[in-house]
């Protein structure tokens, strides 16, 4: 074990996660005196006992934001006070960075090299870019009569739900998180029962960067309990989610059935990756056809999960493909050489195990398809690789989250896109040619949100990120985040 191991261990062990609630300021147990514990995937230890937080939780923490939002110390700030705290939370990110990927890594297994170079960087860039923009945005002048004045302004819609996943902890509470701040919102936020401490550890970064009480307030609890409660509840005027499309349908429940709030969705995937054979580097296609299925072990919604080459070149590029899965080093997330950790849970593990087995029946597994031996948990699977399956099998349309690829091949650029396109989902895209009327005409066509070209998954804080279809709609990322947290309101002056 280097130098470098031995202190991401020692690190690791003198974490103290927060484990109470962020309500209205203060820490707080779940009101019913439960807990939950977190589990660590890697090892099957338990980190720490989490409040698990209910309905009078949920209640409470919405209180506080509604009182914080008519106060006006937020809602009412001036754009500039409202930058200079949130520029202050990404700074307080970046001090604190090292406990935050702990946390990540430790709570849902992800990589600690992914943790400290992307997940925690990219987090405190998100919320410094919201910050930078927040005295930017102007309103509008409509074109009335010149007896009228009529403006148009963004106001902040009052208390913002925002429910996450746990495959990007932090980074997904913050891409929801910066925007809803940054116009004027108090957010309640429950994180993801499997990986809520990186998230309770902000809301205190986010008090200590100046965030008035309350603004911000970080609920943990499970999905039936907390998240349900958030969605039926009748003062939450918008909620933000992302994760399966089977809860995104029940958030839409909630809302028809408690005030109608807005519910902005951004759920599975099943993007498929498009190698045509005019691509001239086979390798570097194949490098990022592993990088698109494999990182995060497939635990991504975006995951370029099925693999569409042309007959000419499929077993071409599936040999190098096979090789690079075989080579990727499953372990420890805590030893900065592994390349893949565990899935979140054990639990979730034996679903994609479930799955894989269903695939056997359904093709050939050219790679993979076990659990890793000698692993310390059952958490640790083996990147996999299935060839020879029919478009409508379930292991081709099913969001597997985990590190499967399902492999098809193609005779020519209808059947490609037709293939492509045979799915519910509509997240993500990639296309692989050399051809840029290929590359453009079959964009065009994909349904996707993010059509990535000679590239997976390509994403940035400027661009919008979402899909369509059983995906989900609105926006995550760009200023087009801010019209999920922000109305539209005319004031119409007449002058005599």
């Amino acid at each position: 074990m280097t130098t470098q191991e031995l202190t991401w261990a020692a690190r690791a062990g003198a974490v103290r996660p927060v484990t109470d609630a962020v309500i209205g300021g203060e820490l707080a147990a779940a009101r019913s005196g439960r807990r939950r514990d977190s589990i660590n995937p890697a090892t099957g230890t338990v980190l720490a006992q989490v409040s698990e937080c209910g309905a009078e939780d949920i209640d409470a923490a919405v209180l506080a934001g509604r009182a914080a939002f008519e106060s006006g110390s937020w809602s009412q700030a001036d754009p500039g006070s409202r930058k200079r705290v949130l520029q202050r939370l990404a700074e307080l990110i970046v001090a604190n960075a090292d406990e935050l990927a702990l946390l990540d890594t430790l709570d849902a297994g992800k990589l600690i090299s992914d943790t400290t170079q992307v997940d925690v960087p990219g987090s405190a860039a998100i919320i410094q870019w919201y910050a930078e923009a927040i005295d930017k945005l102007y309103g509008e002048i409509a074109p009335t009569a010149s007896t009228e004045l009529a403006l148009v302004t963004r106001e902040p819609l009052g208390v913002v739900g925002a429910v996450v996943p746990w495959n990007y902890p932090l980074e997904m509470a913050v891409w929801k998180l910066a925007p809803a701040l940054a116009a004027g919102n108090s957010v309640v936020l429950k994180p993801a029962e499997n990986s809520p401490l990186s998230a309770l550890r902000l809301g205190q970064l986010a008090l200590e960067a100046g965030l008035p009480e309350g603004v911000l307030n970080v609920v943990p609890g499970d999905g039936p309990t907390a998240g349900r409660a958030l969605g039926l509840h009748p003062d939450v005027d918008a909620l933000t989610f992302t994760g399966s499309t089977e809860v995104g349908k029940l958030f839409l429940q909630y809302a028809g059935a408690s005030n109608m709030k807005q519910v902005w969705l951004e759920c599975g995937g099943k993007s498929a990756n498009l190698v045509f054979p005019d691509v001239a580097d086979l390798d570097a296609a194949a490098e990022a056809v592993c990088a698109g299925i494999f990182t995060c072990g497939g635990q991504v919604c975006s995951a370029n999960s099925r693999l569409l080459v042309h007959e000419s070149i499929k077993d071409a590029l599936l040999e190098r493909v096979v090789a690079r899965a075989e080579a990727i080093r499953v372990g420890d997330p805590l030893d900065e050489s592994s390349q893949m950790g565990p899935m979140v849970s054990a639990e979730h593990a034996d679903r994609v195990m479930g799955l894989i087995e269903v695939a056997r029946g359904e093709g050939r597994i050219r790679t993979g398809g076990d659990r890793v031996a000698g692993s310390p948990t059952s958490a640790f699977l083996q990147p996999t690789v299935v060839d020879d399956i029919a478009p409508d099998a379930r292991i081709a349309q099913e969001e597997v989250f985990g590190p499967v690829l399902a492999v098809f091949g193609f005779g020519d650029e209808r059947e490609a896109v037709t293939l492509a396109n045979g799915s519910s989902y509509a997240l993500a895209a990639s296309v692989w040619s050399d051809s840029h009327s290929r590359v453009h005409r079959v964009a065009q066509r994909l349904r996707a949100g993010t059509v990535s070209v000679n590239c997976v998954d390509a994403l940035d804080v400027t661009t919008p990120f979402g899909g369509f279809g059983l995906s989900g709609f609105g926006r995550d990322l760009s200023l087009h985040a801010l019209d999920k947290f922000t109305g539209l309101k005319t004031t119409w002056h007449h002058h005599n």
